[in-house]
């Protein structure tokens, strides 16, 4: 029976341990390249995957909309809103809604787009119009503003029209009631291009 010294023994222990060390560092070293490995593919596939809907979608977080809104808000008028704001949205830039908004003919919930008209009818009005550029619900011109009964304030919620502007409308209606809207272009200080930008919003009766 063979026998190794104390020595040998030593020697033998030593190589046993310097084995059992490389394999287990070898192993570790591996694991971790392994995860590490999916890790990055996983950042590159959401990264890839956020990019692609993005691009599907066409959404681009920074565009400016322009929204007309007006009814029963305390603020009507022009709104800047980011892309993909909803109704919700315009209506609080607009300062709120009155207490008398009939919430049961809106969708505050509808995503806007640039140039949509929204109109916030009051309780117990009939057949109103919510026009957006999508889309339009048929109905009699309540949601115009009739320049010739109309208030100081509803002027200033038309493109364009400012505190003179609308003053100068009030003051020629005394001297002459609209016959049609075109009879607006008479007041100094309204042109073509003005009168192209406000006419869509307007009536007279």
């Amino acid at each position: 029976m063979t026998y190794f010294t104390k020595k040998e023994q030593i020697i033998i222990i030593s190589l046993i341990l310097i084995v059992v060390i490389i394999s287990v560092f070898n192993f570790v070293n591996s694991k971790f390249l392994t995860d590490e490995k999916d890790d990055i593919n996983n950042e590159i596939n959401v990264e890839d995957l956020s990019i692609d809907l993005i691009e599907e979608e066409g959404i681009d977080e920074n565009q400016i909309i322009m929204v007309h809104i007006s009814g029963e808000v305390y603020k009507p008028g022009i709104v800047e809103l980011n892309l993909g704001s909803r109704v919700i949205d315009a209506v609080n830039l607009a300062g709120g809604l009155k207490k008398d908004a009939d919430l049961d003919k809106i969708n505050l919930a509808k995503k806007l787009s640039d140039e949509e008209k929204i109109y916030i009818p009051k309780i117990g009005e009939e057949d109103i119009t919510i026009e957006t550029s999508n889309d339009t619900i048929t109905s009699n011109d309540n949601s115009l503003i009739n320049i010739n009964i109309c208030t100081k304030e509803e002027l200033m919620s038309l493109p364009g029209i400012g505190d003179v502007l609308a003053g100068k409308i009030l003051d020629y209606r005394e001297q002459s009631p609209f016959k049609t809207i075109d009879d607006i272009k008479n007041v100094s200080g309204i042109g073509e291009k003005r009168f192209e930008s406000i006419k869509e919003f307007i009536t007279v009766k």
